[in-house]
């Protein structure tokens, strides 16, 4: 316990920092020129703070729609928040037992995991446009004559942002679902709950902050995905999409403005995770002392 701290130790300590450093550097150098004065440039030295370019950017500024934009990564993002956390649960629920084809179906499901996101992302493409003719020219006339394109932000571009938070997800559920203790469910059994009982009143409660982690976690993935995104979101764009495009036509701070926006959003979305699960387990705590006091 007394002995002198070996220079190695501090040797990894620097290495550790510059690489915390290397990893969050740039993060912190947006955010700080993001509040750049009106007449600031992209670069230091600063010319002033203020908030004029995230001011600029709530009000359009010309470059993009910040407003129609947030809107559909925020609206497709609970979407998939929601659906990946049903299908993750459910496939949990249902991988406890054996059955035929169960092997298959998992390495079908965390395949995209493997295949790179450019690729799955224009094979989805692909596929609807496929649709797309196959309405166009064999289906009935009120669907040829009103639908233009079936690809949009809540069809395919749903479709790949699930290839890419639905796997977390399972994976996720299987490995809590391994370590759930059985004996609550034949307990509840036993006092002759019902299944639906069972999952209602023990599982889930037991589970919750894990859920509650892979909704939030799949939001972030949705809301700062780009690759899936590119080639299956039809005419309209994601934040992300907006982003990337005006990193090559924006020289002003509002670029940064805007990074500093969608990171907020998923840092924010983080904090909630964090809150409600530490509110769920002080609970859950509380309510086990108050049964073992009785």
């Amino acid at each position: 316990m007394g002995d002198e701290r070996s220079p190695a130790f501090y040797w990894l300590a620097a290495f550790f920092v510059l690489f915390v450093l290397f990893l969050y550097g740039p993060m912190i150098v947006i955010f700080i020129l993001s509040f750049q004065g009106p007449t600031g440039g992209l670069t230091f030295p600063m010319s002033g703070v203020s908030l004029h370019w995230f001011e600029r950017l709530w009000n359009g500024g010309g470059i993009v729609n910040i407003h129609d934009a947030f809107t559909r990564s925020l609206e497709l993002g609970f979407v998939i928040m929601i659906l990946t956390v049903l299908l993750s649960l459910s496939a949990g629920l249902a991988f406890r037992k054996r059955f035929p084809g169960a092997r298959l179906l998992f390495f079908v499901a965390v395949a995209s995991l493997i295949v790179p996101s450019i690729v799955t992302s224009l094979g989805i493409a692909l596929e609807f446009r496929l649709l797309d003719d196959f309405l166009k020219n064999h289906g009935p006339g009120w669907i040829a004559d009103n639908v233009k394109t079936t690809m949009g932000v809540f069809t395919s571009g749903l479709g790949a942002h699930l290839t890419w938070t639905l796997p977390f997800g399972l994976l996720v559920m299987f490995a809590i679902f391994n370590r759930f203790d059985n004996r609550y469910e034949e307990a509840a059994r036993d006092l002759g709950a019902t299944p639906w009982q069972t999952l209602r009143s023990v599982i889930v409660p037991i589970i919750l902050p894990s859920v509650i982690g892979v909704g939030f976690f799949g939001f972030t993935l949705s809301w700062d995905e780009i690759a899936r995104s590119s080639q299956a979101m039809g005419e309209h764009n994601t934040l992300p999409m907006e982003l990337q495009a005006l990193t090559t036509t924006v020289t002003t701070p509002e670029i940064y403005a805007l990074g500093t926006a969608t990171t907020g959003v998923s840092f924010g979305v983080i904090a909630l995770a964090l809150v409600g699960i530490m509110t769920i387990r002080a609970r859950q705590a509380r309510h086990g002392s108050d049964a073992g006091q009785a």
